[in-house]
């Protein structure tokens, strides 16, 4: 008998050289893999790719769409605007040099536009002032210089038909064209150039400087400042891009982990052949990882590429859309890199998982091309359901001090807890359905078996599907909630071939308690001829005066608040509406297109007798009645009001949406008084007569309110459920094929033994249904678990019951249509017999 003894061998001094090679070596063989297989691979490669370019062109359209900050004050961090008009305007503008050094004064002249009431104005600018130089620049031509030159708008222009080199006369002067200029910052700023100090009469001077300490007397309440103006909100275009792009990089590294898993094990005879000529666990895990690295890479940089292309080519259509010039390459780089970069971590921590599994493969059995048996692994709900318990406690939390402005940080990271929540859950589920499965059919038992038994990318795949069901199902759910609440109504303001003129101040309503009118007679029939130019500017049909109710309506329940201006159903808004007298029930006191107001309890509708006071005195204003304020000394109330709803009524939220009727207004002795002139055209009004009507408006000291951009319900809601529905179903579908494609082994067992198309495809379908049914319940189930948790303790919102207003229909599309559509689509696909009943070779 011997004895031996085992020593641990001496590593030589060139060992870390030889590890160093044979590293470059492996990362070389990768990216041989890569090139050899970037089919395989490119289902990850082109979620990637769509990932960072919808992200830079997300990023980049949703930083420039709004106005550029800090528009108006060129490069100046504050502005004063001074009426130019009086004696003091030079004083105030040498105060403001004296105290400050440097100043830009830009003198701005409002003319009428020959043959219309619009105006335009005529700006003295000196285009390379220290301040002013980015709200100028010259499209042709050359600068004015001098007395008799001038520059304009090309719009300005059109209008009065002048071209370079012509001469304009107006006020006595004659000046010649020399060339077309633009304000970049805003492209709807019509007017022309000249040389400074050329403007005879200004009526406002503006003056750019860089303020340091406090401003001369008297110019402080005239004085503005860029930090004020510019909105330093955290949740900007760019954190919202990041978030968006966060989220989207953790679907994908969900779904690439069973991408690497197959690429693993298409590749495990080549792998173990790698092991068994000496190379070490981490050299043959760094295979796998190097190529998810190479994955990450390419698609972050194809994605880049081709999100900066797409981005050329919609920036042309974003500067007429947003009015105003956006530079080529303009994009909010820091998001660009960091999407990039989420890429490739993405893809490399997607692949180190299957890199752990393929090591722990004997060589033997790798060399045989023979996955081995997984693992019994018991699946608990327990941690899980503790992450969500967690998010319902925070967003609770959240929702508790959203009444306050605050709970934004906690909303954030309850809505984050969600998603690993989420994760944790989906192998359970896997598990408990093919417990539940086990007396199926034989085919769907056996989809159900496998999706168990590959929990690895069936897990991942689920937890993907489902994440992607969250999202929109939360949308979906608090879409239908805000829109739902006719209390607090939303949505668009107005139709898009709608109007409102406001009297001055009075945009929301003019009425109050004690006012009967706000202006004198010759006032409002001012008023009323610029609404009836406006309207005539825009052919209207109708051209109706809003009355605004001096009553109003208030909520009792649960502190809740009515919001909304209330208006008088009169005779001449009936008639415009196309409303009869017959369509208004005899003791309806209030008629509202609002859907669901009439089931509305705890109605009062009140009226405030004896004068309304401010600051302990009546303080009356031209036409009789008293400024807004104070309270008064006696009112009048009617409780439960009758309310009718009726269709016929705009549905907007700046329109007549709820109006008092003349029963109501007799029963109360209610008085009303006009708040403004709703002109409704006959087709959708363009920018360009918005414009002209603001124009128009603005002579006659009014105001103009459009069309917005609000969304409907319906938008909101449906866009939600296409995009869920969509994005699951994408990844549904590279999950399927990814399983099937690891179970190709029994698909040419169940081949062999005679198995017909009718059952592959049963496996298919069975595979893809329960996925996607699985899929929206979790998400479904999570989302609505997240919302009560955040509505739980929100007063603000109406609680709980602000749920009651379900989105049936699309909630049954996620939950039925869904699943149904996978069902359909994999069985459709599916069916083909294997095209080898072989091993793949070894290369």
């Amino acid at each position: 008998m011997s004895l031996t003894l085992a020593e641990r061998p001496v590593a030589s001094a060139d060992e870390p050289r030889r590890s160093g090679v044979a590293r470059h070596a492996v990362v070389r063989w990768s990216w041989r893999l890569f090139r050899r297989e970037w089919r395989q691979q490119l289902l990850v490669l082109a979620l990637v790719v769509v990932a960072v370019a919808a992200t830079v062109v997300a990023a980049a359209v949703a930083t420039n769409s709004p106005a550029p900050a800090g528009a108006g004050f060129g490069t100046a961090q504050d502005r004063a605007t001074l009426p130019g008009a009086t004696s003091r305007t030079a004083e105030q503008v040498a105060a403001l040099e004296h105290r400050f050094g440097r100043v830009d004064v830009i003198e701005d002249q409002t003319l009428p536009l020959p043959g219309s009431t619009a105006t335009f104005e005529l700006r003295a600018q000196d285009p390379h002032g220290p301040y002013g130089s980015p709200m100028l620049a010259l499209v042709s031509g050359r600068w004015p210089a001098g007395r008799a030159e001038v520059a304009m708008t090309s719009s300005l222009a059109s209008d009065l038909g002048l071209g370079v080199g012509q001469f304009w006369h107006v006020g006595g002067t004659s000046r010649r064209v020399v060339g077309v200029v633009e304000n970049p910052q805003s492209l709807l700023d019509d007017f022309a150039l000249v040389a400074p100090g050329q403007v005879a009469a200004p009526t406002a001077v503006t003056v750019l400087f860089d303020g340091h300490g406090s401003p001369p007397a008297g110019l402080a309440q005239d004085i503005e400042s860029r930090a004020v103006s510019v909105n330093n909100n955290a949740f900007n275009p760019e954190t919202i891009s990041l978030a968006g792009v966060t989220i989207g990089m953790l679907l994908i590294a969900l779904v690439a982990v069973g991408g690497f898993t197959v690429l693993a094990q298409r590749r495990l005879r080549s792998l173990g052949m790698l092991a068994s000529l000496g190379a070490t666990e981490r050299q043959v895990s760094l295979v796998v990882r190097a190529n998810g690295l190479v994955v990450g890479v390419v698609g972050a940089l194809g994605g880049a590429l081709l999100g900066l292309l797409l981005w050329l080519a919609y920036r042309p259509h974003l500067e007429a859309s947003s009015h105003h010039r956006i530079g080529m390459f303009a994009l909010p780089w820091l998001v660009v890199a960091l999407s990039m970069v989420l890429a490739a971590l993405a893809t490399y921590f997607a692949a180190r998982r299957p890199a752990r599994a393929i090591t722990r493969i004997p060589v033997v059995a790798a060399l045989s091309g023979r996955p081995p048996e997984p693992k019994r692994v018991r699946r608990s709900a327990v941690p899980g359901i503790v992450v969500l318990g967690a998010a319902f406690v925070v967003l609770g939390y959240g929702g508790s001090q959203s009444h306050a402005g605050g709970g934004a940080g906690p909303t954030v990271i309850g809505l984050v807890l969600l998603i690993p929540g989420v994760i944790l859950l989906a192998p359970f589920f896997l598990t408990l359905a093919a417990q539940v499965g086990k007396h199926t059919p034989v085919t769907v038992r056996l989809a159900l078996r496998d999706l168990a038994r590959f929990r690895a990318r069936a897990g991942s795949a689920l937890a993907a599907i489902s994440v992607g069901v969250l999202i929109a199902v939360i949308i979906v759910v608090v879409a239908a909630t805000r829109y739902g609440d006719v209390l607090d109504y939303a949505g668009p303001n107005l139709a898009s071939n709608q109007l409102v003129a406001w009297a001055p101040n009075c945009q929301g309503g003019c009425g109050g308690p004690g006012v009967s009118t706000p202006f004198s007679s010759g006032h409002l029939r001012s008023l009323t001829n610029t609404a009836d130019a406006i309207g005539a500017s825009l052919g209207a049909e109708h051209v109706v005066e809003l009355d605004s109710l001096n009553g109003n309506l208030d909520h009792s329940g649960g502190g809740r608040q009515f919001s909304g201006q209330l208006y008088v159903l009169t005779p001449q808004l009936m008639r415009s509406l196309g409303i009869r007298p017959s369509q208004i029930e005899a003791n309806a006191d209030i008629v509202t297109s609002r859907p669901g107001f009439s089931g509305i309890s705890h109605l009062h509708l009140d009226w405030c007798a004896g004068q309304f006071v401010t600051a302990g005195k009546g303080q009356p204003v031209p036409g009789g009645g008293t400024v807004f304020g104070g309270s008064c000394t006696a009112s009048r109330t009617l409780a439960h009001p009758v309310v009718q709803e009726l269709a016929a009524l705009p549905t907007g939220t700046s329109g007549p949406n709820i109006v008092v009727t003349e029963h109501a207004m007799r029963t109360l002795a209610l008085t009303a008084a006009p708040a403004g002139w709703l002109i409704t055209a006959a087709q959708p009004i363009s920018a360009l007569q918005i414009r002209s009507a603001t124009q128009t408006a603005a002579a006659g000291g009014m105001s103009v309110e459009s069309k917005n951009d609000q969304p409907t319900s319906a938008e909101v809601v449906n866009w939600a459920t296409v995009f869920g529905i969509t994005l699951a179903l994408a990844i549904l579908a590279m999950s399927v094929g990814l399983i099937r494609s690891e179970t190709a082994g029994d698909l040419r067992t169940l081949t062999a033994t005679g198995a017909s198309s009718f059952s592959r495809r049963a496996v298919t379908a069975a595979t893809a249904g329960s996925l996607g049914f699985l899929g929206a319940f979790i998400g479904t189930a999570t989302g609505y678990l997240g919302v009560i948790g955040w509505l739980r303790s929100n007063s603000l919102e109406g609680g709980i019951s602000a749920l009651g207003h379900v989105p049936v229909k699309n909630l049954l599309v996620v939950l039925v249509g869904m699943p149904l559509l996978a069902t359909v689509v994999g069985w459709l696909v599916a069916g083909r017999e294997p095209r080898s009943m072989v091993h793949q070779p070894i290369e």
